[in-house]
């Protein structure tokens, strides 16, 4: 499984507990998180180390992120920030002793400040979609490129060595957005899925697929068909699928067939939580029913906590699943 959790979504505990100063050192940073604050400054006091080592000149902000400085110690206004969350959720779950090296890998992928990502030669082959959570990225990036789900845009993206180059400057790639739109989702599809299938102990046997594999793994919700039929072996689900993309790396599916969808959406919102909550490349904490093109989010964080959203769509099929059951004929 990804990003080091069970199949509860639980962390495997690593990163330690210590003093720090006389204060508890269990309490979280409000941003940074999952880390505790003395975690936190140790985090920052080496990502300011490693990219002062590759010459670049940026400080902690206080809000999460390592800004451009000038000479003078002053932030410069309108460069791109080097935001610390994802390394944050990224070294929480390794020893003390191998953070050191995780961020000096991360920061060996950071282009300049101000430099764009380069365009690879062939985009055929090459590009591809990426889902990211807008609330990750600078707003103005997001006017740029189409809204999947509210809250989550699409994006072009390619591979730089071991990290991924988002492309929001969409004049650069030399092609228009529906040559973009075919080859990214071409290459999408030519991507191969690992499945986990999970079921809750005790349970009513509601089996959710856990797939993982790669960067753009939560990204193939954009070819879900090709995910149905290549990765699970299911195609056009008469009532449809239950979906979660919590993480770049995590794809959680619930294809509904009988009552157990009520234990699996539960399931579902655990996990989706879980992995969006604590690991790197969030991309949301929400639960979509789908069924052919169309998605529905399910869940509502409006109050605080999660409600079900059980309208449309999900609703009917929730009913034509009751009368199936009974064995009555399905009247609309």
């Amino acid at each position: 499984m990804s990003a080091r959790k069970d199949s509860a979504g639980r962390r495997s505990g690593r990163g330690g507990s210590r003093r720090h100063n006389g204060v508890d050192a269990d309490r979280p940073h409000p941003v940074l998180v999952p880390l505790t604050m003395p975690q936190a400054d140790r985090l920052v006091r080496l990502a300011e180390a490693a990219v002062a080592e590759r010459g670049f000149s940026m400080r902690y902000d206080g809000t999460g992120a390592l800004v451009a400085i000038r000479d003078d110690d002053d932030p410069m206004d309108d460069t791109p920030s080097a935001g610390l969350a994802n390394l944050a959720r990224t070294v929480s779950g390794l020893p003390r002793q191998q953070w050191r090296s995780a961020v000096a890998a991360h920061f060996d992928q950071m282009l300049p400040p101000g430099e764009r990502p380069m365009v690879p030669e062939d985009l055929e082959n090459e590009l591809y979609l990426r889902l990211v959570c807008a609330a990750t990225i600078d707003p103005g990036w997001t006017d740029r490129v189409p809204e999947f789900v509210p809250g989550v845009v699409t994006a072009p993206a390619t591979y730089t060595g071991r990290a991924v180059a988002m492309h929001f400057d969409i004049d650069s790639l030399g092609v228009p957005w529906e040559e973009i739109t075919r080859m990214g989702l071409a290459n999408l599809r030519r991507l191969k899925d690992n499945v986990e299938l999970v079921q809750e102990p005790g349970g009513d046997g509601a089996q959710i697929a856990m797939l993982t594999g790669g960067m753009f793994t939560a990204s193939r919700a954009l070819v879900l068909d090709t995910v149905l039929r290549e990765s699970l072996r299911v195609e056009n689900p008469p009532f449809g699928c239950l979906v979660a993309m919590p993480s770049r790396d995590m794809l959680l599916i619930h294809v509904v067939r009988d009552q157990t969808v009520v234990s699996a959406f539960g399931m579902l919102l655990r996990l989706a939580n879980c992995f969006f909550a604590d690991s790197p490349g969030p991309v949301s904490p929400h639960v979509y029913y789908v069924t052919g093109n169309e998605w529905q989010q399910v869940t509502d964080y409006s109050t605080g906590t999660a409600q079900l959203q059980a309208r449309g769509r999900f609703s009917e099929a929730l009913r034509r699943l009751d009368t199936a059951a009974s064995g009555l004929p399905h009247v609309i």
